[in-house]
């Protein structure tokens, strides 16, 4: 059967062509409900090969055909190899034409087309692709958006970027056409990686670097035993420190960095803030993780004192099936035996990951951005609406409320009160005051988009 998918995007033809062409755009594209890993990019759209790593250790091999690539206009990619491959098939045609009428408006639009034959059913596809062309929209407006507050294309180096948030943020930043450098623990394996010591960085770690994202940490998730709370603070405090010293030395020598942005957390105001409203500008709160995320911050501010712009992003609960909160409720939920934590009234400050990736760029490019951002979505909502709503777009029952006891067994009454049970009212006021644009500023659109139920 053949299967086809179009939608417009207001971006020149060129650039939609490129963005395709630039490392990580497979991995924006990958549904993330789907349980399939991205284990190697095609180096080219007219004849390199991509390979998927799918359940059970199976792979998916896909080759580009030199026949089907004709830029900025088409290029194809088909199956080679694939243990079903005896009985499917599959022939991807991706096609872009000018949109609109001739003139001004064609220019900046472009018509996107997905054409697939394959033996596969087109109810299976059709989440898919419309994933993948809200992706490529989204994306291609936050980079239009980033480069109308800076037009340069960065060098910027990213620690943590094997995790959830570094392999999608480092995705978003190649397709934009920025160059990433990730700043790895082992020998570096290519160019695009360099060697990091967190105990003692090399001098020239950051030469050449115009921004620095460090995302690395270990999880706060689990139990807080004494060796667990003293890793979550050692892997934050200390080399974050000594990263900012660096960058403030490296900013004497040369031009330096022009912005040094961390990774924090909305723990900071404490696990229990009532119905208090908290902004950037509210005092931190009491407890294990407000202790840690103060000093975290603190420990930006070598960077800061040598007039280097720094940036916390501190982050609310992530949303996306494939890590955090979501990917362990979600597989509860689809059974049917998920429901509110408590009395529900608890109130989430959530941000769906895209969104979150959209703030890390921001961080990096607007030149007016700086100190504590919360980066959260604008409508905070209760843990029963939350699960309300999870259920409703699962289309599965929420009748089975978790005890409050419940967390206790698993994460310990401190980790249980820190995390699961924690309601902070938090809103993103510094980036609503700078007229943020959010891609999924409410729950159930930004639910429906990671689970493919748009």
């Amino acid at each position: 059967m053949e299967f086809t998918y179009s939608t417009v995007v207001n971006t020149g033809l060129s650039e939609v062509f490129e963005w395709h062409a630039r490392p990580g755009a497979m991995t924006r594209l990958a549904p993330p409900w789907q349980p399939v890993r991205i284990l190697h990019e095609a180096s080219s759209l007219r004849d390199g090969q991509a390979v998927l790593g799918l359940p059970g250790g199976l792979r998916w091999v896909a080759v580009h055909s030199p026949a089907g690539y004709d830029p900025p206009n088409i290029f194809t990619d088909e199956l080679a190899s694939c243990p079903l491959a005896a009985v499917l098939s599959w022939r991807h045609r991706h096609q872009f034409a000018r949109a609109g009428k001739a003139g001004q408006d064609s220019e900046r639009a472009t018509l996107v087309t997905d054409t697939v034959d394959t033996t596969l059913p087109g109810r299976m596809l059709r989440p898919m692709f419309a994933y993948r062309h809200r992706q490529l929209a989204d994306d291609l407006a936050a980079a239009a958006r980033a480069r109308s507050v800076s037009p340069d294309l960065l060098t910027i180096a990213v620690t943590g970027s094997g995790g959830l948030i570094g392999t999608a943020l480092t995705a978003l930043l190649t397709t934009g056409g920025h160059r990433v450098i990730r700043l790895v623990r082992r020998p570096p394996r290519n160019e695009g990686e360099r060697q990091w010591r967190p105990e003692e960085p090399a001098p020239t770690l950051l030469s050449g670097v115009d921004a620095l994202i460090h995302l690395a940490g270990t999880s706060i998730g689990g139990r807080f035993t004494p060796d667990r709370k003293r890793e979550i603070r050692d892997s934050r405090i200390a080399p974050t420190r000594r990263l900012a010293e660096l960058a403030a030395a490296t900013a004497q020598e040369t031009t330096g960095l022009r912005a040094f942005v961390t990774a924090s957390a909305i723990g900071f105001y404490g696990p229990d803030r009532g119905e208090e409203v908290l902004t950037e500008t509210s005092p931190r709160g009491k407890g294990f993780l407000a202790d840690v995320v103060a000093d975290w911050e603190d420990a930006a501010a070598p960077a800061a004192a040598a007039g280097i712009r720094t940036v916390q992003v501190r982050t609310g609960i992530v949303q996306s099936p494939r890590g955090g909160m979501l990917r362990l409720l979600s597989p509860l939920f689809e059974a049917g035996l998920g429901g509110r934590l408590g009395s529900g009234k608890q109130w989430l400050a959530w941000i769906g990951l895209d969104d979150l990736l959209d703030i890390y760029l921001r961080a990096v490019t607007d030149p007016h951005l700086s100190g504590p951002v919360n980066a959260v979505a604008p409508e905070p909502v209760r843990n029963i609406d939350y699960t309300r709503t999870l259920a409703s777009v699962l289309h599965r029952p929420a009748l089975l409320p978790v005890p409050a006891f419940g967390p206790r067994l698993l994460l310990g009454a401190e980790g249980a009160a820190e995390l699961a049970q924690a309601s902070q009212y938090v809103r993103a006021e510094a980036l609503i005051g700078a007229g943020h644009h959010f891609r999924q500023p409410h729950l159930e659109q930004a639910l429906r988009h990671v689970f493919g139920r748009g």
